[in-house]
Formats: C-alpha cells, sequence, structure tokens
C-alpha cells in the first residue's frame, strides 16, 4: 500500500474538481446576465459532456497503454490550458463566435475531466493489496464521497469568484491554483504508476455483458433525469425569476451536490449494510420520478415557488443519491475483475451521455416551458430509468465481492 501516493492523487483529484465545479457556475451565471437564451446556455456545456462520452469511452484503454500517471497529469495541465483560454474571450466577438469558442474550450474541460476522473478511481485498485477489499470499499468511498462534496463548494466557488474577480480574473486565479496541483502531482508521482503488462485490445471495449448494458442504459436516463433541471432550468430560474444574487444560486446549487455527496458515501447505511440489487435500483428510480412530478404540481396548486423548489428538490437529491449508491454497487457486482477499467468506463460513458442529453433538453424544455417543462422532462426520464432497472438481476450476483468489502449481501427490497 502506497498510501503517500494515494494522498497525492487524492489531492489532485480534489484540486480538479474544485476547477469543474466552479468552471461550470461561472460560465452559466456569467452568459445568463449577458443576456443568452436557455438554448445557447445549454450549448455551451454540449462539448464538454459530448467528450466526455468519447473519454470515458477509451480511457480505460488509454490509462493500459500509457499508464495512469500520464494520463492523471494530462488530464490535470489540459484543465489550466483550458482555463487559461476561456479567459482569451473577447466581449466584442459576434454571440456565435463566442458560443462556438466556449464550447471548443468546454470540449477540453470535458476531456480533462473525464481523464482525471478515471485515472483517479483506477490508481486505488492499483495501490491497494488485493486482498484489501474492505480497504479498497472505504478507499473508494472516501473519494467518490468528498468529489461530490467538493464539487458543491466549487459551485459555490464560482459564484464568488465571478462576483469578486470578474469572469476572466476568476478563471486566471483558478487556472493557477491548478497548476500549482499539476507540478505538485508531477514530481510526488511515480513514474510507473498504473502500467499494466498485460495491454488490453480495443475490441474489448464493447465487449459487455446484458447486466451492465441494462445498468448503464439506466444510467443514461438517471443522469439525465438530473441534468434536464440540473444544468440550466434552475439555476437560470433562481436568477431571473426569484431574483437571487450570483452568490446565492452559486450557495443554492453548491448545497444541493454537497448534501447529495453526504447522504451517497452513508448510503451503505440506509441500506443496513446490505448489498442492494436491482430491485433497489428500480424502486429508489419510481421514487424519484414521484419527487419530479410533484414539484411542478405543487407549482400548479400556487405553493410558494421557493418553498416548492428548495423543498423538493432537497427531497430529489437524497433519493438520486441512494439510487447512485446502488448503481455505484452493482457495477462491481456485473464486473469481472480482469476487466474493471473498461467496464467501468462503459458505465460512466453512458453517465456522460445521460448528462450530454440533459444538457441540450435543460435548455430547450426551459424555453419552450419554464421550470416546469424542465421538472415534467426529469419525470419522465427517471420513470425510463426505473422500467429499464425492471430488468436488472433481483439477486446480487458476486456475493462474495461485496462481503469481502464489508457488506452483507441480499435481495435489496
Amino acid at each position: 500500500m502506497n498510501l503517500r501516493s494515494y494522498v497525492f492523487v487524492t489531492g489532485a483529484y480534489w484540486g480538479f474538481t474544485l476547477t469543474d465545479g466552479a468552471l461550470r457556475m461561472l460560465v452559466l451565471l456569467h452568459f445568463a446576465t449577458l443576456g443568452y437564451s436557455p438554448v445557447q446556455l445549454a450549448f455551451l456545456f454540449l462539448f464538454y459532456e459530448f467528450f466526455g462520452i468519447v473519454t470515458n469511452l477509451v480511457g480505460g484503454w488509454i490509462g493500459s497503454r500509457m499508464g495512469l500517471r500520464v494520463t492523471l497529469l494530462g488530464g490535470l495541465i489540459l484543465q489550466v490550458v483550458a482555463l487559461g483560454l476561456l479567459a482569451q474571450l473577447n466581449p466584442a466577438w459576434p454571440r456565435v463566435w463566442s458560443v462556438t469558442y466556449v464550447m471548443l474550450m468546454q470540449s477540453l474541460s470535458g476531456i480533462a475531466k473525464d481523464l482525471t476522473k478515471m485515472s483517479s478511481k483506477s490508481v486505488i485498485k492499483v495501490l491497494v493489496p488485493a486482498e484489501a477489499k474492505g480497504m479498497l470499499f472505504r478507499w473508494v468511498a472516501i473519494l467518490t464521497g468528498s468529489k461530490n462534496a467538493l464539487k458543491g463548494v466549487g459551485f459555490f466557488l464560482g459564484g464568488f469568484l465571478l462576483h469578486a474577480a470578474g469572469y476572466a480574473g476568476a478563471l486566471g486565479w483558478m487556472a493557477g491554483g491548478l497548476f500549482v496541483v499539476w507540478a505538485a502531482s508531477w514530481f510526488a508521482l511515480p513514474p510507473d504508476m498504473g502500467l499494466t503488462k498485460v495491454k488490453v485490445g480495443f475490441r474489448e471495449i464493447f465487449a459487455k455483458s446484458r447486466e451492465i448494458n441494462v445498468l448503464s442504459a439506466a444510467r443514461l436516463f438517471l443522469f439525465g433525469a438530473r441534468d434536464i433541471w440540473f444544468v440550466v432550468g434552475v439555476p437560470v430560474f433562481l436568477e431571473q425569476t426569484l431574483r437571487w444574487s450570483f452568490s446565492q444560486v452559486g450557495a443554492f446549487m453548491a448545497l444541493w451536490v454537497i448534501g447529495y455527496g453526504i447522504v451517497q458515501s452513508s448510503a451503505p447505511v440506509f441500506w443496513r449494510h446490505r448489498a442492494p440489487a436491482g430491485p433497489a435500483a428500480a424502486g429508489t428510480a419510481f421514487a424519484l420520478a414521484g419527487v419530479a412530478a410533484a414539484i411542478p404540481l405543487a407549482l400548479a396548486w400556487g405553493v410558494d415557488p421557493q418553498t416548492a423548489i428548495i423543498g423538493g428538490l432537497a427531497l430529489f437529491g437524497i433519493i438520486f443519491a441512494l439510487n447512485s449508491a446502488v448503481h455505484s454497487y452493482l457495477i462491481l457486482d456485473y464486473t469481472d475483475g480482469d476487466k474493471v477499467a473498461l467496464n467501468v468506463g462503459f458505465y460512466y460513458m453512458a453517465n456522460a451521455g445521460g448528462r450530454l442529453v440533459g444538457c441540450l433538453l435543460s435548455g430547450v424544455l426551459f424555453e419552450w416551458a419554464g421550470l416546469p417543462g424542465c421538472l415534467w422532462g426529469t419525470f419522465a426520464f427517471a420513470a425510463v430509468a426505473a422500467l429499464i432497472a425492471l430488468a436488472l438481476p433481483r439477486a446480487v450476483l458476486h456475493p462474495g465481492l461485496l462481503a469481502a468489502a464489508g457488506v452483507r449481501a441480499g435481495d435489496g427490497d
């Protein structure tokens, strides 16, 4: 076990996550104040999500060929470049030029994000001894839970820096801070980290079991359901309709993601330390669809918008975190040990695909039908995710794997 390498990898992932969350909120709020339409705002993030799909699909294969140190450092420095180039945006450019430029720079950020995420999570598997399943489970939980919480902090940071330093100034501070993280990682991480002796063939990327294909399809609609309201709808509604300040919008989105991360890391307690199976994924998704439908119905019945949105999305976040945690258990249960990187990469490719579709629909539905339209779209996607999850196995396939990690196998009901 190399605790030093784990600490530096986790620190690098934390540093990247802060800039990733801050960049999303900063870009959204800055261009919303310039008068960009919801559809134009959604387009700013399309390449970010699209190139996340591509990077996740081939990320495990690239890491096995070049080593995880290369992909981790590559992701960090690519984000530094993207932040620096985004700061060069000229306010005098025509809007179509600005949108195109930001989309291209966001594509670099999307590649950087998924290279860093794939590398950081795969490195833990390399650092932990094969027989230490419990330690592996805990280390992954710490990394994932803290990442989600810090992304929420990044949302707040983005709103604060935009207010305090302006658009270009905020990007400059973020690029400088992340460059320091990259330099520390360059000197601290061993050169052979993550290199494998057996090279994986490219065609194996697409060779998946039925369970992984079904789970990935459910994952696509699950994260599409979240981003339909999350990317454009709610932030713009809070800023333009409820007249919240940048800091207030950033704080709300930050607290939502932080709370989501806390619930996700505590999910084993909710499930009484019993490993969930297919029915748990379907049941929580159906509950998610119910909450998504209740919010626009409450607005239609005259409930105070601030109360309905904040209360409804808080409940949505709790159920979404539990659903996402169930998925995280199941991808491990359905994966053979020698194909973890490839299968997890494929699974996160579906995750990025859902974010891409949700991002586009967030702008389209908000412009067409306002926030209620976004939430009805969320309802539809969550319901589809639930129906797909009904096809998952009703029992844990490999209880021994999770038992070794300190979780008892159960039927998940």
